[in-house]
């Protein structure tokens, strides 16, 4: 029987007709995901659901979607869909991540110029018949120095149009390579010193703790006088308020907002201030976009339930299910091998080298391969998975590279990352005991034996006495509970390490106590997803 496909938001014909093509039964039923009783009492009937944010795929919904084994996304975001309902009931949830970045590349470009022409103010006051000529003087973009905070995937079509407009463009992105950065023709830079040297700023990174009001009050303060800011990415990545104060004394120029801290924003610091461009979150909102990921969905579900292929899956490796019997925790393992590599480190990576030994070596290496990378990627965005990790990496000019062998130690097998920056390589091994749990075994070629918490302390200091003690002091006058504590050296009165597995993340105040002790090279709060 010919797998069945239910599409209950909008969708273009073209992929509706993707899936008939392909030989799959599908009801193209636009309206039917507003109407959530009417979608419960049919949704047991279908394999694939198609979807775009009208429809709620919520847990309740789920209980009654027996035969479903995919939910297709066409779109980025999936906040609509309980995901975590999902993998419990075992049904892959898919997205499109790729489908609109021209697009809002092109907006961002698009309220670049406008803001740096005031072509709206213009624009309203000629229809008003004023004719003010004068009162619009603008800027030209041409020779301008563009500042781009985050060279990702759309990031870089912003820089490639950027130069085509012949704009010197400099970017910070922790994650750019400088090779990548000579082939892209721009000029990687810290933070620092693209706040005093752009005339216009743009921002292309996802919202995360280390992104969140990137642009703060500080930062704002140390851009250039006459600056233009355009944010066509996330809101929350800019401090609005205090934007607004440096648009009204004329520090900055102008400023272009394609999304807010607030939306729907029906009221921000921004509005009805001169030269500000606002725009309802319009950035994939053309129709080549909607079509595109409409189009890309429909081949991606086909390919699911014809032939078994997982692509941009947000809730399960690449693997098939034989495979995911047995690998499961060695995917899990790969994942926080690569979640600890890309915690401790702050500098640009260009090379993650990952060694197979034993039992896993006969595994399917390019899932764990994908699993490691996520994990490691994960900090800088969130919403990466293991489908698009290596492509993240890969455009960041990161190279990956896969060693496999025979046992060749105490453990029956285990997977060893290194990651390499221009400054060093740190490198981390782990295995995964009979119990199914992932364990810990060496860091820095120091042999341990850690399970992994969802919280934990990793710590660096010189093999000397009284390392426990103050450990155990420190976090237990701060209401910190210990599960478990590893040590581990690599001679008497050389470099050891603790990695700590604790109940609750340890508050700053305490991790500034232990740095006030001057016995810790290193104090380093981590946190690992163990569901």
């Amino acid at each position: 029987m010919a797998p069945k496909v239910l599409v209950s938001d909008k969708l273009s014909e073209t992929a509706v007709q993707i899936f008939r093509d392909r030989g799959i039964d599908v009801d193209f039923l636009p309206d039917l995901g507003k109407d959530k009783d009417k979608l419960a009492e049919v949704i047991g009937q279908y394999d694939g659901l198609a979807i775009r944010s009208a429809t709620k795929a919520t847990a309740k919904l789920l209980e009654k979607a027996d035969n479903l084994k995919v939910i297709g996304r066409a779109g980025i975001g999936t906040d609509n869909v309980d995901k975590e309902a999902a993998s419990k009931k075992g049904v892959i949830v898919m997205n499109t991540p790729f489908g609109n970045m021209i697009t809002t590349a092109e907006h961002a470009i698009a309220m670049m110029f406008a803001v740096a022409r005031q072509i709206p103010e213009a624009s309203e006051s000629t229809h008003a018949g004023k004719w003010e000529k004068s009162k619009f003087m603008g800027t030209e973009l041409t020779n301008k120095t563009l500042g781009v905070i985050g060279a990702g995937n759309i990031g870089g079509i912003v820089c490639d149009r950027a130069r085509g407009l012949k704009m010197k463009v400099i970017a910070y992105d922790p994650f750019l390579s400088e090779e990548k950065a000579d082939k892209m023709g721009i000029e990687k830079v810290e933070l620092e010193e693209l706040l005093p040297r752009a005339d216009f700023i743009t921002l292309h990174v996802p919202f995360t703790d280390a992104t969140a009001n990137i642009l703060s009050a500080e930062n704002l303060a140390k851009t250039k006088k006459g600056v233009r800011i355009v944010n066509c990415a996330r809101g929350g990545l800019v401090d609005e308020e205090a934007l607004a104060e440096l648009l009204k004394s004329g520090h900055v120029a102008g400023a272009a907002f394609d999304v807010f801290k607030e939306e729907p924003a029906k009221e921000n610091a921004l509005f009805n201030l001169p030269n500000v461009v606002c725009t309802p979150h319009l950035g994939a909102a053309t129709t080549e976009a909607q079509e595109n990921v409409a189009l890309q969905v429909a081949e991606q579900m086909s390919n699911y339930l014809l032939t078994g292929a997982v692509e941009n899956a947000l809730n399960m490796p690449s693997v098939t299910a034989e495979e995911a019997k047995v690998m499961g925790p060695w995917i899990k393992l790969a994942e926080h091998l690569g979640s600890f590599s890309g915690q401790m480190t702050d500098e640009p990576i260009t090379a993650i080298n990952i060694l197979y030994d034993g039992v896993v070596s006969d595994m399917n290496l390019a899932a764990l391969n994908c699993a490691v990378v996520a994990g490691i990627m994960k900090k800088a965005n969130p919403d990466v998975n293991m489908v698009s990790a290596p492509v993240v990496a890969k455009e960041r000019g990161i190279q990956i590279s896969t060693t496999n062998q025979d046992k060749s130690g105490t453990f029956d097998g285990y997977i060893k990352v290194t990651v390499v920056t221009d400054k060093r390589e740190r490198s981390i091994a782990g295995t995964v005991f009979s119990d199914g749990k992932p364990r810990f075994i060496q860091i820095k070629g120091i042999n341990i034996d850690a399970e992994v918490g969802a919280n934990m302390l990793y710590t660096t200091n010189e093999d000397v006495p009284g390392i426990i003690g103050t450990l155990g002091q420190t976090l237990g006058e701060n209401g910190v509970n210990i599960a478990n504590f590893t040590l581990g050296r690599a001679d008497v009165g050389g470099e050891a390490i603790a990695l700590l597995y604790v109940d609750e993340p340890v508050p700053a105040d305490a991790r500034a106590k232990l740095a006030e002790t001057d016995m810790f090279r290193q104090i380093k709060p981590l946190v690992f997803d163990v569901a």
